[in-house]
């Protein structure tokens, strides 16, 4: 029997062909619930290709996924899997964006893989065995002050109040003399490059599950702490705010956020 992250990672690498196969295509694109928020034909395919492989070896297990509905059963096991996340950076050809596949047992997450095809970067991570990407180690970085600290944050479809309050921070951070901020619209990569020591933060203001769900286990296994806005425990299978870091300036974000 295949092991669960091999399959993770086979079905990663199947959605992976996927993006490649539509981008860059004009074709296939649709509005979801605002006009900031679409959905392309590699989303619906990765979807289901990426189910429906993990359904052959795995048929009771159950699904959260960003495009479509299933049915519960009483297995243990829940796969969380966005089949496209950075679909607005898609669809205009920019090539920032990659499947997110994790693996809960019961309320812990066991697993997580997070595919850039672009970039042929995957990043992995079981649950006390670390963090890797393209088979190499990886740790979160060592800046310890917001002088030395590369942040990312992200911006949910909501152009209201949550807008208005991350253009704030964003202000704030860079008052308080960061090195400097990103933002690349595509959540499970932002935190992989948290993971990874490319940046020492990231925060965003509502993610869903299939967004931060991989990117979590990757980011605290290598090294680094994903909490609330408030330093509170966050439910993998609930829509959270998130901040993320390598844990040595943790408290710095959230005395900015809070």
């Amino acid at each position: 029997m295949i092991s669960h992250l091999n399959l993770a990672i086979k079905a990663a690498r199947k959605a992976g062909k996927i993006h490649k196969k539509y981008f860059g295509c004009k074709g296939g694109i649709k509005i979801k619930s605002s006009s900031f928020d679409l959905v392309t034909r590699a989303d619906i395919e990765g979807e289901r290709a990426v189910v429906s492989l993990i359904k052959k070896y795995f048929p009771q297990h159950n699904f959260i996924a960003e495009e479509e509905k299933y049915a519960r059963t009483d297995s243990e096991y829940t796969w969380i899997i966005d089949p496209l996340d950075g679909t607005n950076n898609f669809s205009c050809g920019l090539p920032i964006f990659c499947v997110s596949i994790a693996l809960t047992k019961g309320n812990e997450t066991i697993l997580g893989v997070v595919y850039d095809v672009m970039r042929n970067e995957l990043f992995y991570a079981e649950k006390g065995r670390g963090a890797f990407l393209n088979r190499e180690s990886i740790k979160v970085n060592s800046a310890d002050s917001f002088e030395k600290s590369l942040l990312i944050t992200g911006f949910y479809y909501n152009r209201a109040e949550s807008m208005v309050e991350t253009l704030g921070n964003i202000k704030e951070f860079f008052f308080k003399r960061i090195l400097g901020l990103r933002r690349f619209g595509a959540a499970a990569l932002d935190l992989c490059n948290v993971a990874c020591g490319r940046a020492a933060g990231f925060w965003e203001f509502e993610l869903s599950p299939w967004d931060f769900a991989a990117g979590r286990l990757i980011v605290e296994e290598a090294g680094g702490k994903v909490t609330g806005r408030h330093g509170e425990e966050i439910d993998t299978q609930k829509k959270s705010y998130i901040v993320a870091s390598n844990r040595k300036i943790h408290e710095k974000i959230l005395e900015v956020l809070k």
